[in-house]
């Protein structure tokens, strides 16, 4: 299912970048779960559309609902950190999140919302093609590659539908837990060996 507004097609053919672009229009827009009542803006994600690394997060907070920006509280300075230090600047990469829309009071999200935004999510990986699909979390990697635990999962790779992926720890459990910032630390070191 390609969420592109019927207003945007045309008898040319669209750029990656323009494809994009209306793939976040539409994001935007979207009101197919409960979500978009409750949201102050959606977050459809930002960075590189020719982006090598893709990192998917849990879902927007408060401060991403303002912005309708990806990871821009102190998670994202941590993770904007963590890119900088394999080589990386943030707008060399993709970033976004499972869920396009804010969670009421930051709760996980429930599987009907992972399957009404997993669509928008499988279209950016599709029209961006990074190397390797960085997972940041259990609920990403619940996600994206199935229910494994990311203390068993961090720091690996997994390979599925023609895709490389990548799983480490959620910034945020970082900034909580100072063994599992070493952690994610240490996992940077072995994605940006793959990466080079």
């Amino acid at each position: 299912m390609v969420f592109i507004p019927s207003n945007v097609a045309c008898d040319c053919e669209m750029t990656r970048e323009q494809e994009l672009n209306a793939l976040h229009d539409s994001i935007r827009e979207c009101k197919l779960c409960p979500l978009h009542a409750t949201r102050l803006n959606a977050v459809p994600g930002e960075g590189s559309s020719d982006a090598k690394l893709f990192f998917i997060g849990e879902a927007p907070g408060a401060k991403e609902d303002e912005s309708g920006r990806p990871f821009v509280g102190r998670s994202g300075d941590l993770l904007t950190q963590m890119i900088e230090s394999i080589g990386l600047t943030r707008d060399e990469v993709f970033i976004t999140s499972v869920l396009k829309s804010r969670p009421p009071n930051n709760r996980t999200p429930v599987p009907s919302e992972i399957e009404t935004c997993r669509p928008y999510v499988e279209r950016q990986i599709d029209l961006i093609r990074p190397r390797i699909v960085v997972l940041l979390g259990g609920v990403a990697i619940a996600s994206m590659v199935g229910p494994w635990s990311v203390s068993e999962s961090h720091g690996k790779f997994f390979e599925a539908k023609g895709r490389t992926y990548f799983m480490t720890y959620h910034p945020a459990a970082a900034l909580r837990f100072p063994k599992i910032k070493v952690s994610m630390t240490e996992d940077f070191k072995i994605l940006s060996s793959e990466l080079f």
